[in-house]
């Protein structure tokens, strides 16, 4: 299982892309055993933020797992369409070297990137700065998502609030 998580921070960071860890990885970087096998992020969506990001993981060795041209994830009506036809809640690229994990750019956050960016906690990984999501907006991030697993998230992560 591919888990240079570092390699995939230190290429989105030199290429200054504007992103915050959510989701699983995030649940286990604010402390809480927790398994996961990619790496679920909001980026900045904003068009150029967007083709910025998008450069710097196909130029990194990433390939979009859908079969679709990655740019056009840089284009809002592009992205709605993907969600309402396809049923797309991320945009998921793989590793072509097979060493990192595989990452799901979200279409569409529940919370806006500007206030998951405002309030993310920073850690460092690696000699890496991250942002990785607040606990509460984790917490709204697992409550819309609603599977099994992102609802014992939210217990945890309500009870780690209380410690």
């Amino acid at each position: 299982m591919p888990v240079d998580f570092i390699g995939l921070f230190s290429l989105l960071v030199a290429a200054r892309v504007r992103f915050v860890v959510v989701d699983g990885l995030a649940v286990l970087l604010h402390g809480l055993d927790r398994l996961t096998a990619d790496v679920d992020l909001a980026v900045d969506l904003s068009t150029e933020a967007t083709k910025d990001a998008v450069r710097a993981l196909t130029e990194g060795g990433y390939r979009p797992l859908a079969p679709v041209d990655p740019l056009s994830l840089a284009d809002p009506e592009r992205r709605h369409d993907w969600q309402t036809s396809r049923g797309m809640k991320v945009c998921s690229f793989w590793d072509t070297t097979n060493t990192r994990p595989t990452v799901d750019v979200m279409l569409s956050p529940v919370v806006s990137f500007d206030d998951l960016w405002t309030d993310a906690t920073h850690v460092m990984i690696g000699g890496i700065g991250v942002r990785i999501a607040s606990i509460p907006h984790l917490i709204l991030i697992k409550k819309a998502a609603g599977r099994t697993q992102d609802l014992a998230d939210v217990e945890r992560l309500r009870a780690k609030l209380l410690d």
